[in-house]
């Protein structure tokens, strides 16, 4: 019976492997390089930044503040400084577990793979959005499909999620500038293929040398009246980072 168990289980293991290796690379070098530089767009062997967050409903709106810390793919620290009613609240991803820090209750709370597409502080990006636990070159298999628009100033590239990726999308469109290859917008489809919402970059800036928008905007095209935008005031890149900031520690330390 172990045997049998073995060998099933190996097998199961093979096919896992296989088809995210599979799914990793398009074959084509334009289309992976392309996937793989919006991917790190923001992000780098470490990174800190400071921006933002307008959230926008018919009924109120509210600007967060707050400091975001990243290394490389797998790690993201990001603290709110403002407004005091948010002020210490903070979120850690680390591989593939994510946790939440509330000063009010002084309690940490665990995000289960489950609310990974839940909304991150009531905006209309997700905990994925924010802490790029999926990755487009890892998790997706993607191909160059021909312009819906006849925009030919503009890659087109379909994205579509490993099947055993926790995402509620379809598909992933993603529109980049031929010149400049950074992106210009990214559609989200259901499986029904049906657009669920749009994000839009712009104000594209030069940050410590690296040229990227400073500027995204996330429309939902299912809730009429709201919008969150993400706008970088600083960003730093490849910086020299206290490993102690990617802790459970640091995440109730209010600093």
């Amino acid at each position: 019976m172990i045997r049998i168990w073995t060998t099933t289980g190996l097998v199961v293991l093979l096919c896992v492997v296989a088809v995210r290796a599979q799914l990793k690379k398009s074959g084509d070098p334009l289309v992976d390089s392309l996937v793989n530089e919006v991917d790190r767009l923001y992000r780098s062997s470490s990174s800190y930044a400071e921006m933002e967050m307008e959230i926008v409903t018919p009924h109120w709106q509210r600007t967060l503040k707050m400091d975001a810390w990243s290394e490389g793919m797998d790690k993201t620290f990001i603290r709110i400084n403002e407004p005091l009613k948010e002020k210490g609240v903070t979120t850690l991803r680390i591989d593939n577990e994510m946790w939440n820090y509330l000063p009010k209750t002084d309690k940490v709370m665990k995000i289960p793979p489950s609310m990974m597409m839940g909304s991150w502080m009531g905006s209309d990006f997700t905990n994925d959005d924010l802490v790029k636990e999926s990755s487009f070159f890892d998790d997706y298999s993607y191909e160059l499909i021909p312009s819906d628009s006849g925009d030919e100033n503009l890659y087109y590239i379909n994205c579509i999620p490993r099947p055993d990726l926790a995402v509620v999308w379809g598909n992933i469109v993603i529109g980049v500038e031929k010149d400049t290859r950074l992106p210009v917008w990214q559609r989200y489809y259901d499986e029904k293929k049906e657009l669920m919402r749009v994000m839009t970059y712009s104000d594209v800036r030069t940050f410590d040398g690296r040229t990227l928008p400073a500027t995204m905007a996330m429309v939902p095209t299912t809730k009429e009246g709201h919008k969150t935008v993400i706008r970088y005031t600083v960003a730093k890149f490849d910086i020299k980072l206290d490993k102690d900031i990617f802790s459970l520690r640091n995440l109730q330390s209010g600093q």
